[in-house]
């Protein structure tokens, strides 16, 4: 590799986030305490939920919000396979069975007449991927749920800072939940969150990130003297520290910012990759503001390899988002296998991620355009 190195993603930290995590070290607390607070009163601004829960990962925002509904063994999840194996991972630590369903084959969110198809009566969930950024349908995912009684949640791990018909993500499903690691829009370096405009799901998230630990007074069976607490449900460690959550405070501080900078780079890709022959663009649906975690370009099944390795042979560190979790050898032996959803099958045989964060020069965008114009004069055609 003679050129210089670009990553498909990488975070932007700078001296006011350093100065955060610094300040936090110096402060009495180190594990969950005020920058928690602040953090998640943040999370409320930037997203217009009424509640936010940290916690440790975005697998664990995914477990806290099946918690939150309740969601158990005997119930059945409905999502998409074209994700990380998260988002039905989550549901199978509580218990839960999954039914995965296709993607619409322009964008890879999930399609809601497959959803409305695959609803039955011990499915308690739907969870739709705001695949690279970009929202799902839910003004039809919201209807076909509340029709059947279920609840929506959206992994919005991609998308924090986008909107659909100028609402944020964070308001569009009964639950939202939200990943801070390196590469997402903010960081905390690990991290997540649950937010939601329910209270009474707020409460559970609490509770299940501390063991299912109650402290208070008015919600206790009895009541033994200050040191008193009750394990009330089977909650887990998911807790967030204060020294991640003043890094992601601080990063809050400039999501527009740090978005802004992802559209424009996606804008000059759209304009600059318009005419290569052999690769598809993103799609994007009227009314969306993308919050554009990933650029995903698609090209011939039959060439994705070679095009693949000539990029990063061009010093490019491409990525392939997702392979389908349905292919995975656990998912396997659960009966699910390959020509099962061959939409999701077919954008991921083709798909590419191109490097896009918001620390790129003008420099690197030019030369990550010239080089994907290279292989792909190289490899599929050329100019069209």
């Amino acid at each position: 590799m003679s050129e210089d190195f670009i990553p498909y993603g990488s975070q932007w930290v700078d001296e006011a986030d350093v100065a955060a995590v610094v300040e936090a070290l110096r402060s009495p607390w180190l594990t969950t305490g005020p920058a928690v607070d602040r953090f998640e009163a943040g999370l409320c601004r930037a997203t217009g939920a009424g509640h936010a829960v940290a916690v440790g990962t975005g697998t664990a925002a995914l477990h806290t919000a099946y918690f939150a509904l309740g969601m158990g063994p005997g119930d059945e999840l409905v999502t998409t396979p074209l994700t990380f194996a998260a988002t039905s991972n989550a549901a199978l630590y509580l218990g839960c069975d999954v039914r995965f369903v296709d993607v619409e084959p322009e964008t890879g969110l999930i399609d809601p007449a497959r959803v409305a198809e695959a609803i039955g009566p011990r499915t308690r969930c739907v969870c739709a991927v705001d695949y690279a950024g970009h929202p799902a349908d839910y003004a039809a995912l919201g209807a076909i749920c509340a029709d059947a009684g279920v609840a929506l949640v959206a992994d919005a791990s991609h998308s924090l800072g986008a909107t659909l018909d100028g609402r944020p993500v964070g308001t569009l499903a009964d639950l939202s939940t939200l990943s801070f690691h390196p590469v997402k829009p903010v960081t905390t370096a690990e991290g997540g969150a649950v937010v939601t405009s329910d209270p009474t799901l707020a409460q559970r998230a609490r509770d299940f990130r501390t063991h299912g630990i109650v402290r208070d007074r008015d919600r206790m069976e009895r009541d033994e003297g200050p040191w008193y607490y009750e394990m009330q449900e089977l909650g887990f460690n998911h807790r967030l520290s204060d020294v991640q959550a003043a890094l992601g405070a601080s990063q809050l501080s400039r999501l527009d910012a740090l978005i802004g900078r992802r559209r424009a780079i996606a804008a000059r890709y759209l304009d600059a990759l318009a005419d290569v022959a052999g690769l598809t663009l993103p799609t994007v649906r009227p009314g969306v503001e993308s919050g554009w975690h990933l650029f995903v370009v698609r090209v011939a099944p039959a060439l994705r390899r070679a095009f693949f390795e000539r990029l990063r042979e061009l010093s490019l560190g491409v990525q392939v988002h997702y392979i389908p979790v349905h292919l995975q050898p656990y998912y396997r032996r659960l009966g699910w296998g390959p020509g099962d959803f061959p939409h999701a099958e077919a954008f991921y045989a083709g798909a590419v991620s191109l490097p896009i964060y918001p620390r790129m020069s003008d420099a690197d965008v030019d030369a990550v355009i010239a080089r994907v114009r290279r292989a792909a004069g190289e490899l599929l055609g050329g100019p069209r």
